[in-house]
């Protein structure tokens, strides 16, 4: 199970990063806490769509899932909060308010 944890995350770690950062904005929606918990829950889960056994197979079908609804939930997400959370992946500094509200 961890090799392939391992090997999912050799996709995901940029969509990760985001997903992470956005789940942690006040104003993540209650649908993107729910997704991602089901995300990992198939991911750690035993039963899969193709089964581990099945030589190279069993491992694509994981490699391909969870990339994908992670990218689904990133898309939905209201701008705002993608762009915090780009912003954070990358490293660059986010501002607590807005210009305008300081002002």
């Amino acid at each position: 199970m961890w090799k392939r944890v391992s090997m999912i995350w050799l996709v995901v770690k940029g969509d990760a990063k985001r997903l992470w950062y956005a789940l942690g904005h006040p104003q993540s929606p209650g649908w993107l806490k729910a997704g991602t918990a089901l995300v990992l829950l198939y991911l750690v889960s035993p039963i899969d769509l193709i089964p581990d056994v099945v030589p190279i197979l069993g491992v694509v079908d994981d490699l391909v899932i969870v990339p994908m609804a992670i990218r689904w939930l990133l898309n939905r997400l209201p701008a705002n909060i993608r762009e915090h959370a780009e912003a954070r992946a990358s490293g660059k500094p986010v501002a607590a308010k807005p210009v305008e509200e300081v002002l």
